[in-house]
């Protein structure tokens, strides 16, 4: 089933219970710190890397969602399988630095997010410095960055912040919806090769080409003697859905 696991001030951390959109394989992170808006505090971050740590073995895991569970407001996922950031209110600061350490961001058009930090005399130091050029390049990133600029989910969009933009629905949790779409998406595919995909990309743009292809070589020969490759062939052999187990 989908695991929620609630990172809470005011009770046990990683509380796992039934989520009413549960689905095998996707797993849940709802940040619900409502008294601090979902300030990212030293402890907030420790119960999260916990988590993170936690969810790193698992290999039933196939996706990982980080959404608020506070209304109108979201609050790094240094993990081999994929990870969607729901943003469905304020990502500021600290929030938006966590959004940007996943795969994947979605928004509502409603939702604001940018990296303040330059107003209250500091700098983005969550790794925004470094993974806002890297997704939107860097002559945007200095600009947003120097000026403190807050963009909306349409603004997000247009400069390749995020990947999905979506009107808000009256129960607030637009962005959080298209996330589980987008897991469910990625959920019958092998999950060994997820996982060296999402390192080759990973290593692969932080080298020259030449070095990235091999990077990529490498990974994929480490597919080959897998049971789900075999599984694979199998399923598209007999004109079935393969059964993956992550082998």
């Amino acid at each position: 089933m989908c695991t929620f696991c609630c990172l809470q001030f005011n009770s046990v951390a990683n509380e796992n219970h039934t989520h009413p959109d549960s689905v095998e394989g996707i797993v849940v992170l709802g940040i619900n710190r409502a008294y601090g808006k979902n300030a990212l505090s030293k402890n907030l971050i420790k119960m999260l890397s916990k988590a993170v740590d936690a969810l790193k073995s698992d290999k039933k895991v196939r996706t990982i969602i980080i959404r608020s569970e506070v209304p109108g407001i979201f609050c790094a996922a240094n993990l081999p399988v994929p990870t969607i950031a729901a943003i469905d209110g304020l990502a500021l600061g600290g929030g938006l630095e966590l959004a940007l350490a996943c795969d994947i961001r979605v928004a509502a058009s409603s939702a604001k997010m940018g990296l303040v930090e330059t107003k209250l005399a500091i700098i983005p130091g969550g790794g925004g410095t470094q993974r806002l050029p890297r997704a939107i390049g860097m002559s945007l990133a200095k600009e947003l960055i120097f000026s403190a600029r807050v963009l909306d989910g349409q603004e997000a969009k247009a400069v390749g912040l995020i990947s999905h933009v979506l009107e808000q629905n009256q129960e607030g949790d637009a962005a959080y919806r298209k996330a589980l779409d987008l897991a469910r998406e990625f959920l019958p595919q092998g999950p060994v090769a997820m996982r060296v995909a999402k390192l080759a990309i990973n290593q692969g743009m932080e080298v020259d080409l030449v070095t990235g292809l091999a990077i990529e070589e490498a990974c994929y020969a480490q597919t080959i003697p897998t049971k789900d490759r075999l599984e694979g062939l199998l399923a598209f052999k007999e004109k079935r859905p393969p059964h993956y187990k992550g082998e």
